[in-house]
Order: C-alpha cells, then sequence, then structure tokens
C-alpha cells in the first residue's frame, strides 16, 4: 500500500520530500542516508537531494514503505 504525500507546489525536492513525509527528520541525515543508500523514484535507483518530484511519481524506500506525490486540488 502506498502513503499518498500531497504538495501544494508544482514540484518537491526529494530531500525535503523525505523530511516532509517524516521519514528522516534533518537535513544531514537525509545528505547521508541518501549517499549511502538511495531510494527508489519510479523504480531508478536515486542519490541526488535535489531531484524533483512531481505528482505521480512513486518513491520507495527501504525500511520504511512506498510513497505517491500528490498535487493539492
Amino acid at each position: 500500500m502506498q502513503e499518498q504525500i500531497e504538495i501544494n507546489t508544482e514540484y518537491i525536492q526529494l530531500g525535503q520530500f523525505i523530511k516532509l513525509a517524516n521519514i528522516l527528520e534533518s537535513g544531514g541525515m537525509v545528505k547521508a542516508f541518501l549517499q549511502d543508500e538511495g531510494v527508489l523514484v519510479n523504480g531508478e535507483r536515486e542519490h541526488r537531494r535535489g531531484r524533483k518530484l512531481y505528482p505521480d511519481d512513486v518513491i520507495e524506500v527501504e525500511g520504511f514503505g512506498t510513497y505517491l506525490v500528490t498535487k493539492e486540488d
């Protein structure tokens, strides 16, 4: 089951998304996690905090779950 994370902007950067989804709390933790582990964005491995995520993107974070970016109506 995917958890939906709603944004009210055109896109959100991956680092901000990870904090918004309450996966990790600080920017330093996010940076280290992405460098070491990375996440899957739409099935592709991603290590960049600045990766832009748009509505309908699917983010898989090992050990935490799967998330869907949705847009506020």
